[in-house]
């Protein structure tokens, strides 16, 4: 199981996020706030695009964006395949210290 810190923001929502831990565990997204489960979406049913300000998620017809501080590692994990050019880099450089690449 991997799992992230990061902040959860509402797209187009001026409010500051909310620090959450998301959890990769087999096909699913599970992402809680202290004892609150925030959401639990099985990975077949959302949209996840790496930009710049973040992760946007698209999920049951609303797009949520997670930062995650370990944004590389979380790309990877979730099997991302394309990303702005920084992640991009950061992705490679560790498939590149797996032996991966």
């Amino acid at each position: 199981m991997s799992t992230f810190e990061g902040v959860l923001r509402v797209e187009g929502d001026p409010e500051p996020g909310i620090g959450v831990e998301i959890d990769l565990e087999g096909e699913r997204m599970r992402v809680t706030s202290g004892d609150v489960d925030v959401a639990d979406w099985p990975l077949s049913d959302i949209r996840v695009l790496a930009l710049t300000d973040g992760f946007h998620v698209r999920a049951e017809g609303e797009e949520v964006i997670l930062e995650v501080e370990e944004d590389g590692r979380f790309a990877i994990d979730l099997g991302l395949r394309t990303a702005h050019p920084d992640l991009r880099r950061r992705m490679a450089a560790l498939m590149r210290e797996e032996g991966t690449a």
